[in-house]
């Protein structure tokens, strides 16, 4: 087969295989800036791809999932996060016949404008920034202003869409997107519960039973139950959706969560000072703007002190945070040199 056709062939068998509500990337809204297509790979394809590459993305192994810079290799990180949200998500689509190149750029993207130290970070930002801060929006804002060599990755508008609406009251408008906003909750609940418990802060037995009898009793039966029951629920339905049983009892498993372990518990004891971090850096860097990278003071003239410091803060890892902080307000000793 001609490599100028591969594209017009993956369009075709998605045009035949997929279900009438599945997005066909040859009827994407398209890109704020046209460019010609890909002759390999479809539109959506080209959209993980750019992700993936995307310095933001790599910086997701080194930010916080719920436990800020664990000392441990087997806790998540918003990068293990992101993987485990993609093939949750990527399940469910192929199961329901929608556009998985889809559903796993959204997936991919919907945390790369995650603050360091996690959603304590996100909060700490959003006390102190004009206006405020959510990360979803900081997602979008990567992928359309701040990664590229030119300003943006001039992504699909579905996958931005997506990117933007995978949290909040709003739906996607693709069922691709909705199936990544239920992935996204689905891996979480499961894998802070895996962290908890061995880091500790929960023991099994302290599971709410009413949801362990719903959902099942081991990690791997609880997301079975869930994915099973978003592809039952959803098939042929205008919009992805749990049964009310199941839903009921991951609701209950999520506010136990926030009870325990996300509010109040031994995982949040460094939390304040993560907080410290994250608003120490941003009202410093306000008042000392031109310490900041070059690349960010060529933004400065667009977007305003503030934003462009925001997106400097919201770009660091955990540990790269602690480093500046370090650099910037721990004084270090004064060495003198003898002669011997």
């Amino acid at each position: 087969m001609d490599a100028s056709s591969l594209r017009g062939w993956t369009e075709e068998l998605e045009a035949r295989n997929l279900s009438p509500k599945a997005c066909r990337s040859r009827d994407s809204r398209g890109r704020v800036s046209p460019e010609p297509a890909c002759a390999v790979r479809t539109a959506f394809q080209r959209d993980r791809d750019r992700i993936i590459h995307s310095k933001a993305f790599r910086r997701l192994k080194h930010k916080t999932q719920v436990f800020i810079i664990p000392e441990g290799d087997h806790y998540r990180t918003r990068l293990t996060h992101t993987l485990e949200v993609a093939q949750i998500a990527r399940t469910v689509s192929r199961a329901l016949r929608l556009n998985e190149d889809l559903t796993e750029a959204i997936a991919l993207g919907h945390d790369l404008g995650h603050t360091p130290f996690g959603h304590t970070g996100e909060q700490a930002l959003a006390e102190v920034h004009p206006g405020g801060f959510e990360h979803n929006e900081q997602s979008l804002r990567v992928v359309e202003v701040l990664e590229g060599e030119e300003g943006g990755l001039n992504l699909t508008w579905e996958v931005r869409d997506g990117i933007r609406k995978h949290t909040g009251l709003d739906l996607p408008e693709t069922l691709e997107g909705q199936v990544v906003a239920l992935a996204d909750r689905i891996a979480y609940i499961n894998h802070d519960i895996d962290d908890a418990i061995r880091g500790g802060v929960l023991t099994l037995g302290q599971l709410p039973q009413e949801c362990l009898s719903v959902l099942g009793q081991e990690h791997r039966q609880r997301i079975d139950t869930m994915v099973t029951d978003v592809i039952k629920a959803s098939f042929g339905k205008p919009r992805i959706q749990m049964t009310a049983r199941v839903r009921r009892a991951v609701e209950n498993l999520r506010n136990f969560m926030f009870e325990k372990v996300y509010l109040a518990s031994e995982a949040k004891r460094e939390e304040s000072k993560a907080r410290h971090v994250v608003q120490s850096l941003y009202r410093y860097h306000v008042e000392n703007v031109r310490i900041l990278p070059p690349e960010y003071l060529k933004r400065m003239d667009d977007f305003g002190v503030h934003q462009t410091v925001c997106d400097y803060i919201a770009g660091m890892t955990d540990r790269y945070a602690v480093a500046v902080f370090q650099k910037l307000f721990v004084p270090r000793g004064f060495r003198v040199f003898e002669d011997p």
